[in-house]
C-alpha cells in the first residue's frame, strides 16, 4: 500500500485546495489509496479536494479549536499501526517530543509536522516521518511530501515538488 502524508498545508481556500490536490494527484500522490494529513490543514474541509481517497488527519495548531479533528490517533492500515500527532514548540527537538507523546504504544510509524522540516528516520524500531510542508517551507529548502510504502516493512520517502 502507497500513503500519501501532507502536513502544514495552510490551505485557507477550497479552490487552494483544489490546485494542491490536483498538482499531488497528477504526480507524488497518482498511485496512494489512502492520504494522511498531520495537521495545520487551515481549511477545515481540504480533505473533499482529495475525494474519493481515504484521509485521516489531526488537529494542529493552526487548525481551529472546534475542529472534529484528534490532537492525536492512531490508524491501523495494512498490518502496520501509525500515530499521528501535529507537534509543537520549537522545530529543534521535536522528533523527541513527539517519539514521547507516544511512548509506551505500539506503533510501527509516527508521521508528525510542524517544523516545515522534512525527516523520514528510523529510531528504534519506529519510523518517524515529518513531509515538511507543499506550501509554506520556512527554512526548509524545499516544498516537499511525503511517501510511505506498507509492505514487509514501512519505508518512507521525502518528495521535492518544486
Amino acid at each position: 500500500m502507497r500513503v500519501g502524508i501532507l502536513s502544514d498545508t495552510h490551505v485557507s481556500s477550497l479552490d487552494e485546495g483544489l490546485v494542491l490536490a490536483q498538482q499531488l494527484l497528477s504526480g507524488p500522490f497518482a498511485d496512494v489509496e489512502v492520504i494522511l494529513h498531520a495537521g495545520d490543514h487551515v481549511h477545515p474541509d481540504l480533505s473533499r479536494c482529495f475525494y474519493p481517497l481515504l484521509w485521516y488527519g489531526v488537529c494542529g495548531n493552526m487548525d481551529k479549536p472546534q475542529s472534529t479533528l484528534p490532537v492525536q490517533r492512531i490508524v491501523e492500515l495494512s498490518g502496520f499501526r501509525i500515530g499521528m500527532m501535529h507537534g509543537w514548540g520549537s522545530p529543534n527537538g521535536i522528533e523527541k517530543r513527539v517519539l514521547n507523546s507516544f511512548y509506551g504504544t505500539d506503533i510501527d510509524v509516527l508521521v508528525f509536522g510542524h517544523s516545515h522540516r522534512p525527516f523520514c528516520q528510523k529510531v528504534g524500531s519506529i519510523l518517524l516521518f515529518n513531509p515538511g510542508s507543499p506550501i509554506d517551507r520556512r527554512s526548509a529548502p524545499h516544498h516537499t511530501v511525503g511517501l510511505l510504502n506498507l509492505e514487509d516493512e514501512a519505508t518512507g520517502q521525502i518528495i521535492r515538488i518544486d
